[in-house]
């Protein structure tokens, strides 16, 4: 979603093509127990078991995530708005990082429909390197990881363009928008590290 897109009616975001829907304001007391990362707070992750785009067991916490750098973002394969310039940001992202230490996770907000197999036809359209996994699963279990990312949404079509960037072993995190320009992005990857 782009926040700065406000509309008094109900209707489509002019910039993505998602459903608008009501922002509701937030107080101090839902603010405190949000799971979503602020900036520079530690997470909660949780080591849920999925799968990879190769079909490989992963646990999503400690095979992922434990002391790394990592950019996380939520995808669809069937998604035809938003996932594919999220797609396309991580490739510049990654191609633009080269080989430094950071781990790039794309996380499936629709694990009914993406296996592995679809995951990996995915990622082979945006040229995916090395250090790019794609992860599905159990619907419980990835609603979970969803929830404690703060990524969560009622229908996979309204999920946010956000990026988490954390770095684990400082226990900071970042979310920005999925969209922005790739040298601002990076800039938050640099700073994270």
């Amino acid at each position: 979603m782009h926040p700065d897109v406000k509309s008094t009616k109900k209707g489509k975001c002019p910039k993505c093509g998602m459903d608008l829907r009501l922002a509701q304001p937030r107080t101090e007391e839902v603010a405190a127990e949000d799971p979503a990362p602020v900036s520079g707070q530690k997470m909660n992750i949780p080591d849920v078991e999925l799968l990879d785009q190769n079909g490989q067991k992963v646990h999503f916490y400690s095979d992922l995530v434990k002391g790394q750098t990592v950019v996380i973002n939520f995808i669809f394969t069937t998604c035809t708005t938003i996932c594919p310039p999220l797609g396309a940001t991580f490739a510049r992202l990654q191609k633009e990082l080269g080989n430094k230490d950071v781990r790039f996770i794309s996380i499936s907000v629709d694990p009914a429909t993406d296996t592995p197999e679809r995951l990996k036809a995915w990622g082979e359209k945006f040229h995916a390197g090395d250090g790019w996994t794609f992860v599905t699963g159990n619907k419980p279990q990835v609603d979970e990881l969803l929830r404690a990312l703060g990524a969560s949404s009622a229908r996979r079509e309204d999920h946010s363009p956000t990026i988490l960037i954390g770095n684990d072993a400082k226990g900071a995190w970042t979310r920005t928008y999925g969209l922005a320009k790739t040298s601002e992005i990076v800039q938050l990857i640099e700073e994270s590290k």
